[in-house]
């Protein structure tokens, strides 16, 4: 592959997961607000989105999807997107932030084992290296950064469970489908994600969706509400496949590393934790990590 297409495989998946530790404060912020149920706002997400790529796909070249390919979308929907949403919803109301974050961690793991038993990517020691490095930095991070203390207190067996599957899902969309990701423009690919998404999630939603009162709806949740569609949810899910079609699944994964330390990052700016050497040295940790998998040879890796 051109050295141009993997920059920009990197480039899209650093942005997606930059914009996906600032989405974990904002869903926080939308939580507080009290109006809309986790199930109805991942309803608006997926039509929203849905919404915004049938638009941007009236402006691209058109694709015929064979109903065999739209059976395999479908799957990836619900592995990618709803099965993941889902069970990271229940979670994380039943979970410490901290044990949720450390079960999260296992993703890049999980997706390595994946890809070499879906895709055959072997599994090399030097990737085993890179992936244990990052693991190690971001492992620190965690427990040494600063949590909500008002969140839950206590990790129910049911609430790492559902983390775990969180985790297994999206690793089993990461590294599955790459192929078949490979065959279509990225925005065919995913104007049909967000669509089996919308359907499967109408259903548990729709109640929520109709008796929320849109008219009280404060300045600022209207506003978290747009970034969480337009940028956390178009945006970011655009840039997934487009990384995917240029990098390796286990590299996209490992990008996943960098949501705490957005978190950890916005926690410094906000007053809510300090800055230390030990922080400094974790995330450097974390990008030598997705480097030394990186340089793996698509020919030994």
């Amino acid at each position: 592959m051109k050295r141009n297409d993997l920059i920009l495989g990197h480039l899209a998946s650093f942005t997606a997961y930059v914009i996906f530790g600032l989405n974990t404060i904002v869903c926080k912020d939308i939580a507080n607000f009290g109006q809309l149920s986790p199930i109805a706002l991942f309803c608006i997400r997926s039509i929203g989105a849905a919404a915004l790529f049938w638009l941007l796909s009236a402006f691209t070249p058109k694709e015929k999807v064979p109903l065999r390919d739209l059976g395999g979308i479908f799957i990836a929907s619900m592995l990618g997107l709803f099965l993941t949403q889902i069970s990271f919803l229940k979670a994380i109301t039943i979970t410490t932030p901290m044990d949720a974050t450390i079960v999260a961690t296992m993703t890049p793991i999980m997706t390595m084992f994946v890809s070499a038993i879906f895709i055959k990517e072997p599994i090399t020691l030097k990737k085993v290296v890179g992936v244990m490095i990052s693991f190690s930095g971001v492992m620190f991070l965690i427990l040494n950064s600063v949590y909500d203390t008002g969140a839950v207190s206590k990790s129910t067996p049911l609430g790492i469970g559902l983390m775990f599957l969180n985790g297994l899902f999206f690793a089993l969309y990461l590294g599955i489908f790459r192929p078949l990701i490979s065959r279509y423009n990225v925005v065919t690919f995913m104007k049909w994600m967000f669509t089996f998404s919308m359907i499967a999630s109408l259903p548990f939603g729709a109640s929520g969706l109709l008796s929320a009162d849109y008219l009280s709806f404060e300045p600022k949740l209207i506003l978290d509400l747009g970034f969480l569609v337009v940028f956390a949810t178009f945006i970011s899910y655009f840039l997934i496949p487009y990384g995917q079609k240029r990098l390796r699944p286990t590299l996209v994964g490992m990008y996943s590393y960098l949501q705490p330390i957005i978190a950890a990052i916005v926690s410094v700016c906000v007053g809510m934790d300090t800055l230390t050497v030990g922080k400094v040295l974790a995330a450097a940790l974390v990008f030598v990590g997705v480097g030394v998998v990186n340089r793996s040879k698509a020919k030994e890796n």
